[in-house]
């Protein structure tokens, strides 16, 4: 007998398939038109091999949210750095990174406000790095954007709208140097090129020929 794996069905009547995916804590999540549960549970047997190495791929993930009880740590530019929770007597709470670790002053214990320290600082890094690196790589390309703006989402780390207006990713601060500067050419290329067949690729490789290893290295980490 196989033990169905726990799982979060959301029936849309409007889909034409079945999809599987992860929330952010790495439950299974199905979406899919109406369709019978020895139907799920035929396809949850099917699939369980796919189920247990995502899963476990997910749980491998660097850059994820920091579990504040356990040890936490941070990514910032690639390596992960210690987050010391101090108590002090103010009554706001503060980030501070010295280069070797994260100090988080608060007066009330409470997540949330750490997440929202946590969202700041990587926005705030965001705004001092990430234009200048647009800058200095769309002269490069031979490229004009519209604009660059910042939000944290769960899913893209970057985007390039029909206008060339560019988005980015608050989070793209975790990730190593090499990885940001791909993430930056790959949004600029898609001026040039709104999809991504041979000449998108081709662009990409003209100014970074290794570009494979930075998606290698990006798989390896989460948005959230």
């Amino acid at each position: 007998m196989c033990l169905l794996p726990h799982y979060t069905h959301i029936i849309n009547p409007k889909l034409k398939h079945i999809y599987l995916s992860f929330d952010d804590e790495g439950n299974l999540l199905i979406k899919s038109p109406k369709v019978s549960q020895k139907h799920i549970e035929q396809l949850l047997i099917k699939k369980s091999k796919w189920i247990t190495r995502s899963r476990e791929k997910l749980k491998q993930k660097r850059g994820k949210t920091p579990q504040f009880d356990k040890n936490p740590t941070l990514y910032f530019m690639g390596k992960s750095y210690p987050i010391i929770l101090s108590p002090y007597e103010k009554k706001h709470t503060k980030l501070i990174f010295d280069r070797n670790h994260f100090i988080l002053y608060y007066n009330h214990y409470n997540q949330t406000l750490f997440q929202k320290q946590i969202d700041n600082f990587y926005k705030k890094e965001s705004l001092a790095y990430i234009p200048p690196l647009v800058e200095k790589w769309a002269k490069l390309m031979g490229l004009n954007y519209q604009s660059i703006a910042f939000r944290k989402t769960k899913r893209q780390w970057g985007s390039c709208s029909s206008q060339n207006k560019l988005h980015f990713n608050t989070m793209i601060m975790k990730l190593p140097l090499s990885v940001i500067e791909y993430i930056v050419i790959h949004e600029l290329a898609h001026i040039r090129h709104k999809h991504h067949q041979k000449a998108f690729w081709l662009e990409i490789t003209q100014y970074l020929p290794d570009y494979r290893t930075a998606i290698d290295i990006l798989k390896t980490y989460t948005t959230h």
